[in-house]
Protein backbone atom coordinates (compact mmCIF):
# COMPACT_ATOMS: atom_id res chain seq x y z
CA UNK A 1 0.00 0.00 0.00
CA UNK A 2 1.60 3.36 -0.83
CA UNK A 3 0.20 7.07 -0.53
CA UNK A 4 -1.25 6.82 -3.73
CA UNK A 5 -3.74 4.33 -3.31
CA UNK A 6 -4.99 6.46 -0.34
CA UNK A 7 -5.22 9.64 -3.46
CA UNK A 8 -7.33 6.89 -5.83
CA UNK A 9 -9.70 5.91 -2.51
CA UNK A 10 -9.87 9.56 -1.79
CA UNK A 11 -11.27 10.49 -5.50
CA UNK A 12 -13.38 7.40 -6.02
CA UNK A 13 -15.37 8.39 -2.36
CA UNK A 14 -15.44 12.30 -3.89
CA UNK A 15 -16.80 10.59 -7.23
CA UNK A 16 -19.30 8.24 -5.22
CA UNK A 17 -20.40 11.12 -3.15
CA UNK A 18 -21.04 13.64 -6.11
CA UNK A 19 -23.09 11.15 -7.88
CA UNK A 20 -25.35 9.96 -4.83
CA UNK A 21 -25.70 13.68 -3.45
CA UNK A 22 -26.46 15.24 -7.02
CA UNK A 23 -29.43 12.63 -7.41
CA UNK A 24 -30.30 12.67 -3.88
CA UNK A 25 -31.54 16.65 -4.46
CA UNK A 26 -32.82 15.50 -7.80
CA UNK A 27 -35.09 13.04 -5.75
CA UNK A 28 -35.74 15.68 -2.80
CA UNK A 29 -38.04 17.49 -5.43
CA UNK A 30 -39.42 14.92 -7.52
CA UNK A 31 -37.66 15.80 -10.65
CA UNK A 32 -38.86 19.36 -10.45
CA UNK A 33 -35.14 20.63 -10.57
CA UNK A 34 -36.29 24.51 -10.84
CA UNK A 35 -37.50 24.35 -6.54
CA UNK A 36 -33.70 24.09 -5.72
CA UNK A 37 -32.15 27.68 -5.02
CA UNK A 38 -28.90 25.42 -6.92
CA UNK A 39 -28.64 23.24 -9.80
CA UNK A 40 -28.19 19.28 -8.65
CA UNK A 41 -24.42 19.31 -9.90
CA UNK A 42 -23.96 22.37 -7.35
CA UNK A 43 -25.05 20.08 -4.50
CA UNK A 44 -22.60 17.23 -5.76
CA UNK A 45 -19.86 19.23 -6.18
CA UNK A 46 -20.20 20.58 -2.30
CA UNK A 47 -20.91 17.21 -1.02
CA UNK A 48 -17.19 15.94 -3.05
CA UNK A 49 -15.35 19.02 -1.82
CA UNK A 50 -16.60 17.89 2.04
CA UNK A 51 -15.53 14.38 0.96
CA UNK A 52 -12.23 15.48 -0.82
CA UNK A 53 -11.04 18.42 1.78
CA UNK A 54 -10.62 16.29 5.11
CA UNK A 55 -9.73 13.61 3.85
CA UNK A 56 -6.56 15.44 2.25
CA UNK A 57 -6.03 17.59 5.45
CA UNK A 58 -5.24 13.71 7.03
CA UNK A 59 -3.20 12.86 4.13
CA UNK A 60 -0.88 16.07 4.22
CA UNK A 61 -0.28 15.48 7.55
CA UNK A 62 0.71 12.24 7.04
CA UNK A 63 3.10 13.52 4.28
CA UNK A 64 4.47 16.19 6.29
CA UNK A 65 5.10 14.56 9.85
CA UNK A 66 4.68 10.82 8.65
CA UNK A 67 8.51 9.90 8.03
CA UNK A 68 9.54 12.25 11.21
CA UNK A 69 7.43 9.95 13.30
CA UNK A 70 8.41 6.95 12.24
CA UNK A 71 12.40 8.01 12.70
CA UNK A 72 11.82 9.04 15.86
CA UNK A 73 10.62 5.43 17.14
CA UNK A 74 13.25 3.80 15.42
CA UNK A 75 15.90 5.96 17.28
CA UNK A 76 14.44 5.27 20.60
CA UNK A 77 14.45 1.94 19.45
CA UNK A 78 18.50 1.89 19.06
CA UNK A 79 20.72 0.65 20.80
CA UNK A 80 22.27 3.32 23.44
CA UNK A 81 25.73 2.78 22.56
CA UNK A 82 25.13 3.00 18.72
CA UNK A 83 22.99 6.26 19.07
CA UNK A 84 25.64 7.75 21.34
CA UNK A 85 28.74 6.56 18.78
CA UNK A 86 26.67 8.57 16.27
CA UNK A 87 25.26 11.64 18.33
CA UNK A 88 26.83 14.34 16.60
CA UNK A 89 25.55 12.98 12.93
CA UNK A 90 22.10 11.48 13.55
CA UNK A 91 20.97 12.56 10.54
CA UNK A 92 23.85 10.45 8.96
CA UNK A 93 22.56 7.45 10.75
CA UNK A 94 18.87 7.47 9.87
CA UNK A 95 19.80 8.36 6.35
CA UNK A 96 21.82 4.72 6.86
CA UNK A 97 18.64 2.90 7.44
CA UNK A 98 16.35 4.44 5.20
CA UNK A 99 18.17 3.75 3.02
CA UNK A 100 18.65 -0.05 3.68
CA UNK A 101 14.78 -0.16 4.08
CA UNK A 102 14.42 1.31 0.77
CA UNK A 103 17.03 -0.24 -1.43
CA UNK A 104 17.93 -3.28 0.20
CA UNK A 105 20.56 -4.88 2.97
CA UNK A 106 22.93 -4.23 0.30
CA UNK A 107 27.08 -4.46 2.10
CA UNK A 108 25.31 -3.37 5.45
CA UNK A 109 26.85 -5.78 8.18
CA UNK A 110 25.51 -4.13 11.20
CA UNK A 111 22.66 -6.23 12.91
CA UNK A 112 21.17 -3.37 15.05
CA UNK A 113 21.02 -0.92 11.29
CA UNK A 114 19.18 -4.18 9.91
CA UNK A 115 17.07 -4.42 12.68
CA UNK A 116 16.42 -1.00 12.61
CA UNK A 117 15.44 -0.82 8.47
CA UNK A 118 13.05 -3.83 8.82
CA UNK A 119 10.83 -1.79 11.82
CA UNK A 120 10.99 1.18 9.91
CA UNK A 121 9.40 -0.85 6.75
CA UNK A 122 7.25 -2.14 9.83
CA UNK A 123 5.90 0.95 11.36
CA UNK A 124 5.67 2.76 7.64
CA UNK A 125 3.53 0.28 6.30
CA UNK A 126 1.18 0.54 9.29
CA UNK A 127 1.37 4.44 9.58
CA UNK A 128 0.00 4.08 6.09
CA UNK A 129 -2.46 1.84 6.86
CA UNK A 130 -3.63 3.88 9.75
CA UNK A 131 -3.88 7.19 7.66
CA UNK A 132 -5.82 4.92 4.49
CA UNK A 133 -8.30 4.69 8.18
CA UNK A 134 -8.43 7.85 9.24
CA UNK A 135 -8.91 9.33 5.31
CA UNK A 136 -11.75 7.23 4.67
CA UNK A 137 -13.22 8.78 8.41
CA UNK A 138 -12.80 11.84 7.87
CA UNK A 139 -14.28 11.34 4.12
CA UNK A 140 -17.41 9.91 5.65
CA UNK A 141 -17.55 12.42 7.83
CA UNK A 142 -17.60 15.00 5.36
CA UNK A 143 -19.98 12.77 3.04
CA UNK A 144 -22.54 12.81 6.18
CA UNK A 145 -22.75 16.22 7.01
CA UNK A 146 -23.11 17.11 3.31
CA UNK A 147 -26.38 14.68 3.17
CA UNK A 148 -27.74 16.42 5.90
CA UNK A 149 -27.49 19.46 4.51
CA UNK A 150 -29.21 18.28 0.91
CA UNK A 151 -32.74 20.99 1.01
CA UNK A 152 -34.66 22.62 -1.67
CA UNK A 153 -33.03 25.95 -0.34
CA UNK A 154 -29.85 25.07 0.47
CA UNK A 155 -27.19 27.86 -1.35
CA UNK A 156 -24.85 24.88 -2.17
CA UNK A 157 -24.17 27.13 -5.37
CA UNK A 158 -22.65 29.93 -2.86
CA UNK A 159 -21.05 27.30 -0.57
CA UNK A 160 -18.77 25.83 -3.55
CA UNK A 161 -17.63 29.08 -4.83
CA UNK A 162 -17.05 30.13 -1.32
CA UNK A 163 -14.51 27.21 -1.09
CA UNK A 164 -13.44 27.61 -4.32
CA UNK A 165 -12.42 31.38 -3.60
CA UNK A 166 -10.85 30.62 -0.27
CA UNK A 167 -8.48 27.26 -2.16
CA UNK A 168 -7.71 30.15 -4.56
CA UNK A 169 -6.45 32.35 -1.93
CA UNK A 170 -4.96 29.69 -0.25
CA UNK A 171 -2.89 28.71 -3.20
CA UNK A 172 -1.71 32.54 -3.64
CA UNK A 173 -0.73 33.10 -0.11
CA UNK A 174 1.10 29.59 -0.45
CA UNK A 175 2.65 30.14 -3.50
CA UNK A 176 4.21 33.90 -1.75
CA UNK A 177 5.03 31.83 1.60
CA UNK A 178 6.47 29.69 -0.35
CA UNK A 179 8.80 32.58 -2.36
CA UNK A 180 9.79 34.25 1.09
CA UNK A 181 10.65 30.84 2.56
CA UNK A 182 13.01 30.41 -0.09
CA UNK A 183 14.18 33.44 0.08
CA UNK A 184 14.68 33.17 4.16
CA UNK A 185 16.16 29.82 3.60
CA UNK A 186 18.57 31.32 1.57
CA UNK A 187 19.89 34.58 3.42
CA UNK A 188 19.54 32.21 7.00
CA UNK A 189 22.14 30.27 5.81
CA UNK A 190 23.93 32.67 3.40
CA UNK A 191 24.78 34.52 7.08
CA UNK A 192 26.20 31.28 8.72
CA UNK A 193 28.69 30.91 5.87
CA UNK A 194 29.52 34.72 6.00
CA UNK A 195 30.18 34.25 9.90
CA UNK A 196 33.23 31.89 8.42
CA UNK A 197 33.81 33.72 5.60
CA UNK A 198 34.36 37.12 5.01
CA UNK A 199 31.74 38.67 2.46
CA UNK A 200 34.57 40.84 0.51
CA UNK A 201 36.56 37.29 0.03
CA UNK A 202 33.24 35.94 -1.59
CA UNK A 203 32.31 38.83 -3.60
CA UNK A 204 36.17 39.77 -4.73
CA UNK A 205 38.06 36.70 -4.42
CA UNK A 206 39.92 35.63 -7.62
CA UNK A 207 40.20 31.75 -6.29
CA UNK A 208 37.44 29.33 -5.80
CA UNK A 209 38.95 26.02 -4.01
CA UNK A 210 35.78 24.87 -1.30
CA UNK A 211 37.77 21.58 -1.03
CA UNK A 212 38.35 21.97 2.64
CA UNK A 213 41.04 19.74 4.30
CA UNK A 214 40.15 16.33 6.31
CA UNK A 215 42.74 17.54 9.20
CA UNK A 216 43.32 20.20 10.74
CA UNK A 217 47.20 20.02 9.91
CA UNK A 218 46.67 19.21 6.23
CA UNK A 219 47.81 22.32 3.63
CA UNK A 220 44.72 24.91 2.79
CA UNK A 221 42.75 23.69 5.58
CA UNK A 222 40.25 26.74 5.31
CA UNK A 223 39.55 26.33 1.40
CA UNK A 224 39.11 29.37 -0.85
CA UNK A 225 35.91 30.74 -1.47
CA UNK A 226 36.19 33.53 -4.48
CA UNK A 227 32.93 33.42 -6.32
CA UNK A 228 34.88 35.66 -9.06
CA UNK A 229 35.19 33.14 -11.54
CA UNK A 230 31.75 30.81 -11.33
CA UNK A 231 30.06 34.45 -12.17
CA UNK A 232 32.99 35.66 -14.68
CA UNK A 233 32.02 31.64 -16.16
CA UNK A 234 27.97 31.64 -15.80
CA UNK A 235 28.27 35.60 -17.79
CA UNK A 236 30.34 34.32 -19.91
CA UNK A 237 28.93 31.01 -21.13
CA UNK A 238 25.03 33.24 -20.73
CA UNK A 239 26.25 35.65 -23.43
CA UNK A 240 27.16 33.46 -25.59
CA UNK A 241 23.95 31.77 -25.70
CA UNK A 242 21.98 35.24 -26.35
CA UNK A 243 24.58 36.22 -28.96
CA UNK A 244 23.37 32.43 -30.41
CA UNK A 245 19.77 32.66 -29.40
CA UNK A 246 19.20 36.43 -29.76
CA UNK A 247 19.34 37.24 -33.33
CA UNK A 248 17.87 33.85 -34.91
CA UNK A 249 15.18 33.29 -32.49
CA UNK A 250 13.92 37.13 -33.25
CA UNK A 251 14.26 36.92 -36.81
CA UNK A 252 12.40 33.41 -36.71
CA UNK A 253 9.58 35.29 -34.85
CA UNK A 254 9.34 37.99 -37.76
CA UNK A 255 9.70 36.05 -40.58
CA UNK A 256 7.14 33.43 -39.29
CA UNK A 257 4.79 36.61 -38.28
CA UNK A 258 5.61 38.68 -41.45
CA UNK A 259 6.56 37.08 -44.15
CA UNK A 260 5.91 33.49 -44.27
CA UNK A 261 2.94 31.77 -45.92
CA UNK A 262 -0.14 29.97 -43.96
CA UNK A 263 1.25 26.91 -44.91
CA UNK A 264 4.86 27.37 -44.12
CA UNK A 265 4.67 28.81 -40.41
CA UNK A 266 1.86 25.77 -39.59
CA UNK A 267 4.77 23.57 -40.17
CA UNK A 268 7.63 25.61 -39.26
CA UNK A 269 6.54 26.84 -35.90
CA UNK A 270 5.56 23.98 -33.97
CA UNK A 271 9.60 22.07 -35.74
CA UNK A 272 11.28 25.43 -33.78
CA UNK A 273 9.23 24.38 -30.68
CA UNK A 274 10.90 21.07 -30.35
CA UNK A 275 13.67 22.12 -29.49
CA UNK A 276 12.09 23.17 -26.28
CA UNK A 277 11.30 19.84 -25.57
CA UNK A 278 14.45 17.93 -26.14
CA UNK A 279 16.20 17.12 -22.60
CA UNK A 280 18.91 18.67 -21.62
CA UNK A 281 21.20 15.76 -21.08
CA UNK A 282 20.68 14.97 -24.61
CA UNK A 283 21.98 18.91 -25.27
CA UNK A 284 24.86 17.90 -23.34
CA UNK A 285 25.51 14.57 -25.36
CA UNK A 286 25.24 16.32 -28.44
CA UNK A 287 27.52 18.91 -26.98
CA UNK A 288 30.07 17.06 -25.60
CA UNK A 289 30.02 14.51 -28.96
CA UNK A 290 29.31 16.16 -31.59
CA UNK A 291 30.13 19.97 -31.14
CA UNK A 292 33.31 20.06 -29.33
CA UNK A 293 34.98 17.55 -31.70
CA UNK A 294 33.98 19.60 -34.76
CA UNK A 295 34.91 22.94 -33.06
CA UNK A 296 38.43 20.88 -31.66
CA UNK A 297 38.83 20.51 -35.52
CA UNK A 298 37.83 23.33 -36.86
CA UNK A 299 40.01 25.29 -34.57
CA UNK A 300 43.04 23.04 -35.25
CA UNK A 301 42.66 23.98 -39.21
CA UNK A 302 42.71 27.88 -38.16
CA UNK A 303 45.67 27.71 -35.89
CA UNK A 304 43.40 28.11 -32.63
CA UNK A 305 43.88 25.95 -29.34
CA UNK A 306 40.21 24.88 -28.77
CA UNK A 307 39.99 22.87 -25.49
CA UNK A 308 38.09 19.55 -25.57
CA UNK A 309 35.31 21.46 -22.93
CA UNK A 310 34.95 25.14 -23.95
CA UNK A 311 32.76 27.45 -23.10
CA UNK A 312 32.03 28.43 -26.69
CA UNK A 313 30.80 24.87 -27.15
CA UNK A 314 28.40 25.07 -23.82
CA UNK A 315 27.30 29.08 -24.93
CA UNK A 316 26.59 27.84 -28.61
CA UNK A 317 24.62 24.51 -27.57
CA UNK A 318 22.84 26.32 -25.07
CA UNK A 319 21.91 29.10 -27.69
CA UNK A 320 20.28 26.27 -29.53
CA UNK A 321 18.45 25.22 -26.60
CA UNK A 322 16.51 28.70 -25.98
CA UNK A 323 16.01 29.78 -29.33
CA UNK A 324 12.39 28.08 -28.47
CA UNK A 325 12.12 30.72 -26.10
CA UNK A 326 13.07 33.47 -27.47
CA UNK A 327 11.08 32.97 -31.12
CA UNK A 328 7.79 31.48 -29.33
CA UNK A 329 7.60 34.27 -27.00
CA UNK A 330 8.70 37.22 -29.82
CA UNK A 331 6.06 35.57 -32.09
CA UNK A 332 3.52 36.09 -29.78
CA UNK A 333 4.40 39.65 -28.89
CA UNK A 334 4.00 40.24 -32.77
CA UNK A 335 1.58 39.29 -33.23
CA UNK A 336 -0.35 41.10 -30.48
CA UNK A 337 0.24 44.32 -32.33
CA UNK A 338 -2.95 45.56 -33.94
CA UNK A 339 -2.87 45.04 -37.30
CA UNK A 340 -4.52 48.47 -37.73
CA UNK A 341 -0.61 49.67 -37.18
CA UNK A 342 1.02 47.84 -39.56
CA UNK A 343 -1.98 48.32 -42.36
CA UNK A 344 -1.07 51.84 -41.60
CA UNK A 345 2.04 52.16 -42.24
CA UNK A 346 1.83 50.44 -45.44
CA UNK A 347 -0.92 52.75 -46.62
CA UNK A 348 1.61 55.69 -45.48
CA UNK A 349 4.15 54.24 -47.97
CA UNK A 350 6.30 52.10 -45.89
CA UNK A 351 8.20 48.85 -47.12
CA UNK A 352 8.23 45.93 -44.76
CA UNK A 353 11.41 46.20 -43.75
CA UNK A 354 10.74 49.57 -42.49
CA UNK A 355 6.85 48.49 -40.89
CA UNK A 356 8.90 45.73 -39.32
CA UNK A 357 11.81 47.48 -37.66
CA UNK A 358 9.72 51.32 -37.47
CA UNK A 359 6.47 50.12 -35.77
CA UNK A 360 5.79 46.28 -35.13
CA UNK A 361 9.59 45.84 -33.07
CA UNK A 362 8.69 49.05 -30.94
CA UNK A 363 5.41 48.09 -30.37
CA UNK A 364 6.26 44.54 -29.24
CA UNK A 365 9.29 45.79 -27.36
CA UNK A 366 7.86 44.80 -23.83
CA UNK A 367 7.23 40.69 -25.20
CA UNK A 368 10.55 40.85 -27.25
CA UNK A 369 12.48 41.95 -23.86
CA UNK A 370 10.71 39.52 -21.40
CA UNK A 371 11.42 36.90 -24.21
CA UNK A 372 14.90 37.68 -24.16
CA UNK A 373 15.06 37.75 -20.28
CA UNK A 374 13.37 34.77 -19.91
CA UNK A 375 15.58 33.47 -22.41
CA UNK A 376 19.20 34.63 -20.65
CA UNK A 377 17.18 33.25 -16.93
CA UNK A 378 17.06 29.80 -18.46
CA UNK A 379 20.79 29.88 -20.09
CA UNK A 380 22.07 31.32 -16.17
CA UNK A 381 20.65 28.20 -14.60
CA UNK A 382 21.40 25.38 -16.98
CA UNK A 383 23.47 23.04 -15.21
CA UNK A 384 23.74 19.85 -17.34
CA UNK A 385 25.27 20.99 -20.67
CA UNK A 386 27.67 23.10 -18.95
CA UNK A 387 29.06 20.19 -17.02
CA UNK A 388 29.37 17.93 -20.35
CA UNK A 389 30.35 20.74 -22.38
CA UNK A 390 32.48 23.58 -20.06
CA UNK A 391 33.87 21.15 -17.24
CA UNK A 392 33.69 22.38 -13.44
CA UNK A 393 36.95 23.57 -13.06
CA UNK A 394 36.84 27.04 -12.09
CA UNK A 395 38.79 29.30 -13.92
CA UNK A 396 38.48 33.20 -14.52
CA UNK A 397 39.24 34.20 -17.81
CA UNK A 398 37.35 36.08 -21.09
CA UNK A 399 38.66 33.34 -23.56
CA UNK A 400 35.34 31.27 -24.70
CA UNK A 401 37.89 28.84 -25.87
CA UNK A 402 38.88 27.45 -22.46
CA UNK A 403 36.98 25.42 -19.77
CA UNK A 404 34.72 27.05 -17.23
CA UNK A 405 32.23 26.48 -14.94
CA UNK A 406 29.62 28.26 -13.21
CA UNK A 407 27.58 29.03 -10.48
CA UNK A 408 24.97 26.31 -10.17
CA UNK A 409 27.33 23.75 -11.79
CA UNK A 410 29.25 24.38 -8.38
CA UNK A 411 26.23 24.37 -6.51
CA UNK A 412 25.21 20.90 -7.79
CA UNK A 413 28.67 19.70 -7.19
CA UNK A 414 28.73 21.40 -3.27
CA UNK A 415 25.08 19.39 -2.32
CA UNK A 416 25.91 15.51 -3.66
CA UNK A 417 26.02 13.14 -1.48
CA UNK A 418 25.85 13.00 2.38
CA UNK A 419 27.17 16.47 3.12
CA UNK A 420 27.78 17.74 6.65
CA UNK A 421 25.21 21.16 6.67
CA UNK A 422 27.47 23.33 9.22
CA UNK A 423 30.74 22.70 6.93
CA UNK A 424 31.59 25.75 5.18
CA UNK A 425 31.87 23.85 2.19
CA UNK A 426 28.28 23.32 2.24
CA UNK A 427 27.34 26.60 3.05
CA UNK A 428 28.92 28.17 0.49
CA UNK A 429 26.12 26.65 -1.98
CA UNK A 430 23.51 29.17 -0.11
CA UNK A 431 25.76 31.85 -0.45
CA UNK A 432 26.40 30.76 -4.40
CA UNK A 433 22.61 30.80 -4.64
CA UNK A 434 21.47 33.83 -2.85
CA UNK A 435 24.66 35.85 -5.15
CA UNK A 436 22.46 34.19 -8.05
CA UNK A 437 18.87 34.97 -6.90
CA UNK A 438 19.99 38.86 -6.02
CA UNK A 439 22.22 38.85 -9.59
CA UNK A 440 18.61 37.92 -11.73
CA UNK A 441 16.58 40.33 -9.33
CA UNK A 442 18.75 42.91 -10.39
CA UNK A 443 18.64 42.09 -14.32
CA UNK A 444 15.07 41.75 -13.83
CA UNK A 445 14.46 45.86 -12.53
CA UNK A 446 16.63 46.40 -15.42
CA UNK A 447 14.65 44.69 -17.91
CA UNK A 448 11.42 46.27 -16.85
CA UNK A 449 12.79 49.80 -16.51
CA UNK A 450 14.20 49.44 -19.61
CA UNK A 451 10.85 48.41 -21.07
CA UNK A 452 8.68 50.79 -19.25
CA UNK A 453 11.23 54.01 -20.71
CA UNK A 454 10.98 52.87 -24.64
CA UNK A 455 6.84 52.22 -24.00
CA UNK A 456 6.69 55.58 -22.86
CA UNK A 457 8.79 57.26 -25.58
CA UNK A 458 7.05 55.13 -28.04
CA UNK A 459 3.22 56.42 -26.62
Amino acid sequence: MTNATIVVVLALMALIAFAVVRQRSVALVAGATDQLHSLPRYHGYYAALMVALPGLVVLVLWLISGKYIVENLILSGLPSALVDANAERLDLLVNRIRLIAENGVGLETDDAILDAAARFNSLYGRGIAATLVLTMAAAGAGYLYAVGKVAPLFRARTRFEKILHSMLALSSFLAIGITIGIIGSLIFESLRFFQQVPLEEFIFGLKWSPQTALRVDQIAAEGSFGAVPLFAGTFLISLIAMVVAGPIGLFAAIYLTQYASPRTRNFAKPILEILAGVPTVVYGFFAALTVAPLFRDLGMTLGLDIASESALVAGVVMGIMIIPFVSSLSDDALMAVPDAMKEGSLALGATPAETVMKVLLPSALPGIASAFLLAASRAVGETMIVVMAAGMRPNLTANPLEAVTTVTVQIVALLTGDQEFNSTKTLSAFALGLALFVTTLMLNIFALRLVRRYRQVYE
